[in-house]
This record gives structure tokens, C-alpha cells and sequence, in this order.
């Protein structure tokens, strides 16, 4: 699935954020609206108490109410406030209910109120309460009125409709301002994906051989992978490079046999035993040249191979070369430890460090291999090959790993081995080193990371 990460995250917070501040608009929206209706009803009960107030008796000791009353509003036509006080036969309106017919009351037992909505004449929206008394008159009698209070909503509505009107103004400049700073963070933080694409696109076009900019710990796993991919892959076509001409420098040998043998006078009998022989030792070194080429460093992604079995193999193998010699090997390997990559490029390192040691020993020769830890906390792969024979002298420790080069010229050998093991470790980001054993010959260290 194509498509830019930074549209997808810069999608994703959008809507995360459009949730969230509408949730929480519609929070306040709700809690203001219930605001709104509770200060108009505590005010419309302040209203019918002042109302109370207001009342008197009249000369036979019934209720009566003044025609102005002391808030303005009631005394004033269509003012939006309107009262009305009923009991049995009797009934009160303000001045502000002039011409109208709208019934406020509704009859509530003594001490109790109640909150309805009403229509008025001009189809306006009003919120009423009811409030239920007994007047006490003179007679000693008793008698019950509703006193009734009545607003028009038109005032709540407005001032809810401002309310909303600035809350979602505000919650959309918010959301603006929080997507900018949003897309803002976001191009900031993916730069080091950009500045490795960047770099990528420079190492495809030549300009640069590895990732080189100092990059977050986050995404410093991938660019070091990345980079033990280009060296892996340099050093392969460098291998194989040095594998052709490897093969092309032991091919001259057979060849010049052959040529020196067709020259010669020797009888055809002879001249087809040369052939097959120099035909087979070719075609061994090929093989073997092209296996080690192609197959070498096949993967920096391959399977875990046990340790153990790979030097059993390669110890029954030397013991076989070197029976007469009769060596004794010790072979000190924990069971759970093993390699991280290419069966054929352990064997080939092992090989050709063990076949060192097999040529060289006196009578002895130890493998010790244990896992060990950098300084950066990486868990690695440690193995010391030593023996018992002269040992390499420190002045020629760096001239055994170059290719060609030999410490002792009166063994045989092509001064290969040391540098094939040396050239593999560096392809998975390894190391040899060559130092000086306890058993009194060389001691070779192989670490793989």
C-alpha cells in the first residue's frame, strides 16, 4: 500500500482532533444550555416569590395584587414577562398580558410548583411555573390561588445561539492553529526518514557509499542494517572479483602442464594421462572458485546455524588430512550457541583458521567459543583457535592477512586462508585477530557481531 506517511498521520490527527473538540464542544454547548435554563428557572421563582410579596388583603381580607407591580416588566404590554394569579371565581393578570388570551395558570396543590413550556399568542416559546398557596382570610376561612410566572425563551435562544456561534468559532480556530502545528511537528519529525531517502537515492546514483548523517536512536537499528547491506554487497562483488581472478591465477599451472605437454614428444598414451589429470585438477579448482564466489555471504538475513555440529564436521574432516600427524583437539562449544548467517561462509572461516592450526601445531589445538558483548550492548559470537606450534610473530600478524602472503614458505599453501576467513568476518561486520596463545603458538580470534 502506497501513499505518503505523512498524509496518513496528518488524516489520522484530523480526526482524532475533529473527535475530540467535538466531544468537547458539545460538552459545553450542553452544559451551557443547562446553565441557561436553570438561572431562568431559579429567576422565574424569584419572580412568583416577589409576586407573593406584593400581595395584600383587601377590605374583607382577600387576596389582593396593585396593578403596577414593582419590576417594570410585568406593568409593560408584550415585554416577554407575564404573570397571572387564579383561585376560585378570581382571576389576576399583568399589564403585560393586555389583550391576551394566553392561560398561565395551572392549578398546584398548596407548596408546590411545577415548570412547563407554553405557546404564546404570536407562537412564541415560553417557559412557565405554577406555584400553589392558601390565603388565610379573615373569617378564619381558607383559599387556595395559583400564582403563575411566565418568560419568553426568545432571550435564552439568542443567548445560547451567540454561545455556540463563539464556542465552535473558537473550537475551529483551535482545530487550525492544531493541525498546522500538527503538520509542522510532522514534517519535523519524519526528516530523518527524508534525509535517509536522500542519502539512499545518493548512494544509487554513486555519490555517496553509505549512510553517513547522525540520525535519532529510533531509526538508527534500520540505517546501521542498511549499511551492513551496501558493505555486504560491496564487499561480495569484491569477493567474487577476487575469486576470478583467484581462479584465473590457479588455472595457469594446469594450463601451462597442458601446453608444455602438447609441446613435448611424449606418447599420445602419456599425453591423455596428463590431460585427464590436469582436466580434473581444473575442473575441481573451478568448482570449488565458483561455489565459494556465488554461495559466500549468500544473505545477511539467514537462518541461526549451530555451532557445535559445523566443528564436529570440520574436526572429523582435518583429523582424516592430518592422521599421521595425530593431533589432539579440544573442542569446548556450548550446545546453544550459534551463528548468525551463511552455512558455507562459517564453514569456509572455520575451515580454513582449523586447517591453520591442524598445519602448524606441535601436537595440540583448542577451540574455546562463548557469546560476547560490545560496548554498545550487542550480543556477538566469540571463537579462539589455538595451538601449540611457533605461533605468527607480531610483525608479521598484518602481513599474513593480505592475499598471497604466507608466514611460513616452507609449508605448502597459497597464503589464502587467513585472508578468505579475514575477508568473510568483514563481510557481516566482523573481525580476526591474531595474538599470542597460552598453549605457546598463535591464537586466532573470530568475532562475529
Amino acid at each position: 500500500m502506497r501513499g505518503s506517511l505523512q498524509r496518513r498521520l496528518l488524516l489520522a490527527a484530523s480526526l482524532v482532533l475533529a473527535g475530540f473538540l467535538g466531544l468537547t464542544g458539545w460538552a459545553l454547548d450542553e452544559a451551557f444550555q443547562a446553565s441557561l435554563e436553570q438561572a431562568m428557572r431559579d429567576r422565574l421563582l424569584g419572580m412568583v416569590y416577589a409576586l407573593l410579596a406584593a400581595a395584600e388583603d383587601d377590605a374583607r381580607g382577600a387576596l389582593r395584587l396593585p396593578q403596577l407591580l414593582p419590576d417594570p416588566r410585568f406593568n409593560q404590554p408584550g415585554s416577554g414577562i407575564f404573570a397571572e394569579v387564579t383561585g376560585a371565581d378570581w382571576r389576576w393578570r399583568s399589564a403585560s398580558l393586555l389583550g391576551s388570551q394566553m392561560p398561565l395558570a395551572a392549578e398546584e396543590p398548596p407548596g408546590r410548583f411545577a415548570f412547563r413550556e407554553l405557546r404564546g399568542d404570536h407562537n412564541e416559546e415560553l417557559l412557565a411555573v405554577s406555584y400553589g398557596v392558601v390565603w388565610e382570610l379573615d373569617d378564619g376561612g381558607e383559599q387556595a390561588y395559583t400564582f403563575s410566572v411566565a418568560e419568553s425563551l426568545e432571550s435564552l435562544h439568542r443567548q445560547l445561539a451567540d454561545f455556540r456561534r463563539t464556542l465552535w468559532g473558537w473550537l475551529g480556530g483551535m482545530a487550525l492553529v492544531l493541525l498546522a502545528a500538527q503538520l509542522i511537528l510532522m514534517r519535523w519529525s519524519l526528516g530523518p526518514l527524508r534525509l535517509v531517502a536522500r542519502e539512499l537515492k545518493q548512494v544509487q546514483e554513486g555519490q555517496a557509499e553509505a549512510l553517513t548523517a547522525s540520525y535519532p536512536r529510533e531509526i538508527h537499528p534500520l540505517t546501521e542494517g542498511l549499511n551492513a547491506l551496501l558493505n555486504h554487497l560491496r564487499s561480495r562483488e569484491t569477493r567474487y572479483r577476487d575469486s576470478m581472478q583467484d581462479l584465473a591465477h590457479s588455472l595457469k599451472t594446469p594450463l601451462a602442464v597442458l601446453q608444455s605437454a602438447a609441446e613435448g614428444e611424449e606418447g599420445t598414451e602419456r599425453l591423455a594421462q596428463v590431460l585427464k589429470e590436469q582436466v580434473g585438477r581444473m575442473n575441481v579448482i573451478v568448482q570449488h572458485q565458483l561455489a565459494r564466489a556465488a554461495g559466500s555471504g549468500r544473505s545477511t538475513l539467514a537462518q541461526r546455524v549451530p555451532l557445535a555440529p559445523v566443528l564436529a564436521k570440520l574436526q572429523r574432516s582435518l583429523d582424516k588430512v592430518y592422521a599421521e600427524a595425530g593431533r589432539q583437539v579440544a573442542i569446548e562449544v556450548p550446545e546453544s550457541l550459534a551463528f548468525q548467517g551463511d552455512e558455507a561462509d562459517l564453514m569456509e572461516v572455520l575451515g580454513n583458521v582449523l586447517d591453520n592450526a591442524y598445519k602448524h601445531a606441535e601436537g595440540r589445538v583448542r577451540v574455546l567459543a562463548q557469546r560476547s558483548e560490545s560496548g554498545k550492548g550487542m550480543i556477538g559470537l566469540s571463537i579462539s583457535i589455538d595451538d601449540d606450534g611457533p605461533g605468527i610473530p607480531e610483525e608479521l600478524r598484518e602481513r599474513v592477512l593480505r592475499r598471497g602472503e604466507r608466514g611460513d614458505q616452507n609449508l605448502p599453501g597459497q597464503g589464502l586462508g587467513l585472508t578468505l576467513a579475514d575477508e568473510i568476518l568483514r563481510l557481516y561486520g566482523g573481525r580476526l585477530e591474531i595474538g599470542r596463545s597460552d598453549l605457546g603458538g598463535a591464537r586466532i580470534g573470530l568475532y562475529f557481531p
